[in-house]
């Protein structure tokens, strides 16, 4: 499956994109920085060093395989690229994330854009704030 993906891309099957790509697919968290694969590759005892893992995930975007996404605090985190469009929530404590999608916040956007004049070719939506946990131990 993940060689018919990286193959799809136009990109040549490597053991390390083959394997990068698995834990993206298979690790449970949708968001990982490039460190969060180095580690993971770590502890299967992959071979694999930080510089590769940053130069696939590099070329995994580029290619549209995954999405990098800026959140605050500095750190890119990387995401599969299934092709649907969602926002997120980011709890400026503990770093959690969650995805939502909102039509009304969509057709909002829409209808301010056409106000203006204005073509959308892409937006991202991120609320910062604490999660329902951070707030428990506050």
């Amino acid at each position: 499956m993940e060689s018919q993906q990286i193959k799809q891309a136009g990109l040549k099957v490597t053991a390390p994109r083959v394997k990068i790509l698995k834990i993206l697919e298979n690790c449970g968290k949708r968001h990982l920085s490039a460190e969060d694969v180095y580690k993971e590759l770590l502890s299967q005892q992959e071979e694999i060093g930080l510089a590769t893992v940053y130069r696939v995930l590099t070329q995994f975007e580029s290619a549209g395989l995954v999405c990098r996404r800026h959140f605050e605090g500095g750190q890119s985190v990387f995401e599969l690229n299934h092709g649907d469009h969602h926002d997120h929530l980011v709890c400026i404590k503990c770093g959690k994330i969650v995805e939502f999608v909102d039509s009304t916040i969509e057709n909002r956007q829409a209808r301010i854009a056409s106000e203006h004049n204005f073509r959308i070719e892409d937006h991202s939506l991120v609320v910062y704030g604490i999660c329902s946990e951070c707030q428990k131990k506050a």
